[in-house]
Parts: structure tokens; sequence; C-alpha cells
């Protein structure tokens, strides 16, 4: 948390992407995105609590760039939060955090029930009442989400995507070990299409506008091509699609 030159609290969305398990600031924006969405569709205005920023960050050929970033508010940053990837346990911490500190901030609102009084005590225990039941569920939701979070990991690259070589091994169990090519053919038997975007007939954009696939620029020789990965999210799809449910991936 930070504070502007009025006093008041801010975060910084850059901050904010890495300490809620986000390596890709593209993949964060999109949480960003929900979280306005989900603000705009009510009374209130994301503008309110999203400003345009911008942070300094290491790289770039001075050995510094700047950035596009943004401010939240506490408000802002909690939304964030609960558009965000609930299988995160990073998410589910956040979770807990804003959810508290929410609760602190409206108990040290002037409205806060009369202490002098049994009635005031009864409002207050009932207040801290309802803040540890919302604590208690981000934790079960925290556990739960755990063991899941961490299930496909072995075959993840450095920016938590997996490609298609590395899928082919994680459901060896379902398709008997097959290759990558023969893999890929076990998929389109079953109707289901992940390539590249050079191939506009297949409908691939679907598990992009999802979050089920990136694809992305990759060295290939002395050129770049487009390569897709798998997300989690997209693995525990397509785990779904082969009948593999809960069961854990090859080792």
């Amino acid at each position: 948390m930070l504070l502007d030159h009025n006093g008041q609290e801010r975060w910084s969305a850059r901050d904010l992407q890495l300490i809620m398990g986000y390596a890709n600031w593209q993949e964060f924006e999109r949480v960003i995105s929900r979280a306005r969405d989900g603000i705009d569709t009510t009374d209130l205005d994301s503008r309110d609590h999203f400003m345009g920023a911008h942070k300094v960050i290491k790289g770039g050929r001075w050995g510094q760039q700047q950035v596009a970033d943004y401010r939240l508010t506490r408000f802002g940053a909690y939304q964030v939060a609960l558009a965000g990837d609930s299988r995160k346990p990073q998410i589910a911490a956040a979770k807990v955090y804003f959810a508290v500190k929410t609760r602190e901030a409206e108990l040290a609102q002037p409205s806060a029930p009369d202490l002098s009084s049994p009635e005031g005590v009864v409002v207050l225990a009932e207040q801290y009442l309802a803040a540890a039941r919302e604590l208690v569920a981000t934790k079960k939701e925290l556990a739960v989400a755990a063991p899941k979070a961490g299930k496909w990991d072995a075959f993840c690259n450095d920016e938590g995507l997996i490609d298609l070589n590395a899928a082919a091994k994680a459901f060896t169990k379902v398709t008997g070990g097959l290759g990558r090519t023969k893999f890929m053919d076990r998929l389109r038997q079953e109707d289901i299409h992940f390539l590249q975007v050079q191939n506009p007939r297949i409908p691939y954009e679907v598990h992009i506008k999802s979050g089920r696939a990136e694809v992305k620029f990759v060295q290939a020789g002395y050129q770049m091509v487009e390569q897709t990965f798998l997300t989690h999210k997209g693995m525990d799809w397509l785990a779904n699609k082969l009948g593999m449910g809960e069961e854990l991936p090859a080792a």
C-alpha cells in the first residue's frame, strides 16, 4: 500500500500483479478489465478507483523503462482480487486481506456502534462474526485451491504456460503415451482444436478469449513462429474433456 500526495491509500497494479501470482502483465490486465467491468455495471464509476499511471522498471536500452500502470483505491484492488483466478493461493490470500481491511475500515467509521450500550456491543459482535465467517469461507477456498494450484506445475515453462508437447506428456494416463502429433490428432477427432493463429479455419479464438490458451511468438531456427500454449485453466478444461477429471497428471 502506498500513500498519494493527499495521504490517500493507493496500490500499484504492477506491484499487485506479482503479489497476486501473475507473471504476465497482459494476463493481469485482463483481470483488471474484468474488475472494472464489474464496477461499471453498478452505479459506481471504475475511473474513480483505477487511475492511469506509469511505473519505471528495470529493462530497456538504458537499463530502465517506463511502463503503463494503474493506481488503485482499496476498493479497486479488492475488486481485482475478486476478479482473479481463485485457484491461485495468492488471490485467496488477497481476498482475505482486503475483506479484513475493508471490515476494519467500516468499523472505524463514525457510524460504528455505540459500545457504551448493550445494543451497541451486540451490533459490533455481529459485525465481527460476519467478518469471521467471510474469513473462514475464504480460507476454505484457499484450502481447496491449494492442491490444484500446483497440479500442472511440472509441465509449465517459466511463464506458467504449457506447450502441446508437455500437454501430451501430462495426459499420458488417458492417451497411452501419445506424442504431440498423435495427441493433436486425438484432440481433433474429438473436435477439440488448439492451433496457431495462421490457420484461420480453426476457431482457436474461443480458447484464447476464455483464458484456456495463449499464442506467443517463439524462436524456431532463424525465425519467429507462433506457438500455442495452454494455461492451467485450459489444462483443467482439457482434462475434463478427456475424462481425466480430478486424477493427477502423469509425473
